[in-house]
């Protein structure tokens, strides 16, 4: 097949960010809002009840607002990540945000509401067959809705978010579409490269030599903007810890557990997990600097590919990772299988290699359409194929869940990144087991391992960093050099100053850092790899009725708590050691056959 690598958006809406449609949905949106509000001030327990039709009603009309509010944010997003010159985009997400600071409004007031009702009464509403689906995440909303401000004061917050704590997050993606590095090929072309064509080439490039030179510019090219970069972060944090406070909220970390659903014991035993069992990771990075020739690795070496012998990288142009993906998904799930297929089929990818992109991949639902949109640069590299293969595993995780009750369709952060590194954890076991060659394996199990890397040394170094700078912040302004010095020393205790450089301005240009909605975007992603690897396991331990089993967990990961889903589904306790052990030993015995293959090289 040959599949094209620029998505479809019109059939979402015509026109771009110029589109008429999408204007006539936004105008929709204010209209059922405006509805909405009403049901909302009107509705009365007393009065609604035993029947609770208007209740029903309300949580309907909630639900349409909740599709329409993602379906056009999925869509403006995707215009403006693929260009981010699209100056127009800005002013829609400007219209988006209001919409959504007033549905916000709206919510509160009807979760005020629910936390008025009695436990008596609040028992009565639940005991009815059509709101059980639905109870855990009432419970929690009418939970959490006890620690809300007075309306007004609610109100308030979210008008004032929509120039401050939102504000700030789009302020970063504007400075990032102005990052542009220039870089001189071989045959003396100086090419003009985005923020995310800069970063595949300094860490894909076999000469050291090139990712050297771009990684000095790179460093030197956020280090330039860093002050207007440590502007942005502190005034969102500083948002952010002011909501916090507001709202009794002492403990930064309160409310990324809370949107993930788990418990802070799970958190701390995960990373306790990590933290003990580093050594063969430290093991795998040394033996891999003596085979590139140097006593440690700097950090744009640590992603880079390894060449033994006469190996060439093994590319996989795009078709060719399409047709790899869906036939190894097809092993293990055929529903998977086909699922990727029709994603490839109906041009739901973003994946060429062009100026003018964000950095970046992501992958976003549109509820309406039950469809996703998936957008990377993609290089030919089996790096590349593991993280589309990512991403179209977010993909199947909202295709599972599309006909469940909206309530039941959000799942947080953590149960996210199962899915998806599920699928890619599939595609690179996958593109190690096709090795032809001692060599080639070698340069396999490397691109696999760095995965893995990531999860327990990069994004450590990310969630230490985080940790420290927000405990700073809420003392005043941390300065840009500060900012610099934290993280490299975070880089340092979680690599285990392993490497020979580090990259201090790291908190630039990650955009996890400036993200609004979603507070710690780090920790997240190791959960879900280590909890992935559990699935894993029991994949290959008993492969028979495995895709009913997965897709059952799936289905619950918006409907109870994670520790919760662990117990129902993997029968394993998160608070215990064990757990997270198991998961890293199956990393541990890669590392293992990657340091006997590589022995003979460096003697």
């Amino acid at each position: 097949m040959d599949y094209k690598m620029n998505w479809e958006l019109d059939s979402i809406f015509s026109g771009g960010s110029d589109s008429y449609d999408l204007q006539k949905k936004l105008n929709l949106i204010e209209d059922q809002l405006a509805f909405f509000t009403d049901q909302v001030n009107t509705w009365n327990f007393e009065k609604d009840k035993p029947s609770f039709k208007d209740f029903s009603l309300i949580l309907s009309n909630q639900e349409k607002i909740s599709f329409g509010l993602t379906q056009v944010h999925t869509f403006v997003e995707a215009v403006q990540s693929a260009d981010v010159t699209d100056k127009k985009s800005s002013a829609l997400f400007g219209k988006i945000f209001t919409l959504s600071s007033l549905f916000d409004t709206i919510k509160t007031v009807f979760t005020k509401k629910l936390v008025a009702i009695s436990d008596k009464n609040w028992s009565k509403l639940l005991s009815k067959d059509e709101f059980k689906p639905i109870e855990f995440v009432l419970e929690e909303t009418r939970t959490q809705g006890k620690e809300l401000l007075s309306e007004s004061e609610e109100e308030l917050i979210n008008n004032l978010s929509i120039d401050g704590f939102q504000a700030w997050s789009d302020h970063y993606d504007t400075l990032v579409s102005t990052i542009e590095i220039s870089f001189e090929e071989s045959n003396g072309t100086i090419r003009k490269l985005s923020a995310g064509q800069t970063y595949n080439k300094m860490n894909s490039d076999p000469d050291k030599e090139i990712r050297k030179q771009l990684f000095d510019k790179w460093e030197a090219t956020w280090a330039e903007k860093a002050p207007l970069f440590a502007d942005t972060l502190n005034h969102l944090a500083g948002f952010r810890l002011a909501d916090y406070k507001a709202h009794g909220v002492s403990d930064f970390l309160k409310r990324p557990l809370e949107y993930n659903r788990m418990n802070r014991e799970t958190l701390d035993t995960m990373w306790q997990a990590v933290s003990e069992h580093k050594q063969p990771f430290i093991d795998f990075l040394n033996r891999k600097a003596k085979l590139m020739g140097k006593d440690q690795l700097d950090w744009q070496d640590v992603e880079a590919p390894i060449l033994v012998g006469n190996t060439k990288p093994q590319l996989y142009p795009f078709n060719k990772g399409a047709a790899f993906i869906i036939d190894n998904f097809k092993k293990v799930s055929p529903k998977m299988a086909s699922f990727s297929q029709s994603a490839f089929e109906n041009n739901w990818i973003e994946a060429e290699d062009r100026s003018g992109k964000r950095p970046g991949g992501y992958c976003a639902e549109l509820p309406e359409s039950q469809e996703s949109r998936i957008f990377m640069t993609y290089a030919d590299s089996p790096g590349e194929v593991s993280t589309l293969a990512h991403e179209l595993g977010h993909a199947f995780h909202s295709y599972v869940m599309k006909d469940l009750p909206a309530l039941n369709q959000q799942y947080a952060m953590n149960v996210a990144e199962t899915a998806s590194t599920f699928a890619e954890m599939v595609v690179a076991d996958a593109t190690v087991n096709d090795a032809k060659t001692k060599e080639e394996k070698i340069n396999l199990l490397d691109t696999k391992i760095q995965n893995s890397l990531a999860m327990f040394l990069n994004i450590h170094a990310r969630f230490i960093f985080e940790s420290n700078f927000y405990a700073e912040r809420q003392n005043g302004i941390v300065t840009d050099e500060r900012l610099s010095e934290l993280m490299e020393a975070a880089q340092k205790e979680a690599y285990k100053d392993s490497l020979n450089s580090y990259h201090p301005h790291f908190w630039a240009s990650k955009l996890h850092f400036f993200i609004a909605d979603v507070p710690f975007y780090n920790f997240p992603y190791t959960f879900g790899y280590l909890f992935s690897l559990g699935i894993y396991a029991q994949y290959l331990e008993n492969s028979n009725g495995f895709e009913d089993r997965y897709i059952d967990l799936l289905k619950d990961t918006a409907s109870m708590t994670t520790e919760d889903l662990a117990k129902k589904h993997l029968h394993v306790d998160l608070g215990k050691k064990d757990f997270w052990v198991a998961g890293i030993k199956i990393i541990e015995k890669d590392i293992q056959s990657f340091l006997e293959l590589t022995e003979e090289y460096i003697k």
